[in-house]
């Protein structure tokens, strides 16, 4: 027999009279919850995971007592925010749930606010420094021969690509990316993974990286890896510290020019006023 969405969840072609089973029913509150929050609180309700079906359309109005345009644009804004997945033809799914919206707002900020002096970026430069320097014990723990030695190809493919005059973005992302993936935490992965995409964003408006800033994130990579080798959680704390100044030092640089530019322009703007102010007043005693 076939199931689908609406009879998995009570709500098939031979429901019963009444409300349907699956309805998820709030307690009393001041306000109607919006529609947003209650398909919210029916995947919640009901334990669903990323990929499992939600009901038609039709059925969410039903359940809601919604019209279609709510529902629509409750769909987007839950679509929009990775919560549900709407796959054109088959249906509306739980979606991922990933940090992609979290990805593009600090993104958008970094670029539209740079009055703060790339506070998003180096932000999140704290917060993956935090990641890496809190876990040092469960990294070494998790990390597997195979992993080191991973790594150190990593630590190579960088050296490589510095020699060769090339960017070695992709290979530190890398790095880092293997070094979490033994701790088999989700949310982790996905926020260590988030700083990169916004940092690969607004990375770009910084200074130009100099030779000896990546001759210095090679050799703390390389440092980092020899601690994992022989178990030394504060040589491991040490190295990503050091790998983290580089990137630190041309964000304090790149602050600097921004105040010092802010700082000219006011001092232009006020000798213009000035001499506007003085050129009027000689024209008046003419």
């Amino acid at each position: 027999m076939t199931t689908t969405a609406g009879s998995r969840f009570g709500n098939g072609p031979e429901r019963r009279s009444g409300p349907p089973t699956w309805a998820f029913r709030p307690g009393p509150a001041p306000a109607r919850p919006s529609v947003v929050e209650q398909i919210k609180a029916l995947i919640l309700h009901h334990r669903l995971r990323p990929g499992d079906p939600l009901p038609s359309e039709a059925e969410l109005c039903e359940t809601f007592g919604a019209g279609r345009s709510s529902v629509r644009e409750a769909i987007k804004v839950l679509d929009a925010l990775d919560i549900v997945q709407v796959r054109h033809g088959h249906g509306t799914f739980v979606g991922r749930l990933s940090l992609s919206a979290l990805v593009e707002s600090l993104s958008f900020r970094g670029l539209l606010s740079p009055d703060d002096d790339f506070r998003v970026l180096a932000d999140l430069v704290d917060v993956r420094e935090l990641f890496e320097r809190a876990m040092a014990g469960r990294i070494i723990d998790a990390l597997l021969p195979v992993h080191l030695e991973q790594l150190a190809e990593l630590v190579g493919e960088m050296e490589l690509q510095l020699q060769h005059g090339r960017d070695i973005v992709a290979a530190d992302r890398s790095f880092h990316a293997l070094l979490l993936q033994p701790l088999a935490n989700e949310l982790v992965a996905q926020l260590s993974s988030a700083c990169w995409e916004v940092h690969a964003v607004v990375a770009p408006h910084l200074n130009i990286v100099t030779a000896q800033d990546e001759a210095d994130t090679v050799e703390a990579h390389r440092a980092m890896v020899e601690a994992l080798r022989i178990g030394d959680p504060h040589r491991f704390t040490e190295a990503v510290r050091r790998h983290y100044v580089p990137v630190r030092r041309r964000i304090a640089a790149a602050r600097a020019e921004g105040v010092a530019a802010r700082v000219g322009g006011v001092v232009e703007g006020a000798t213009a006023r000035d001499r506007a102010a003085s050129s009027g007043r000689q024209t008046s005693d003419v």
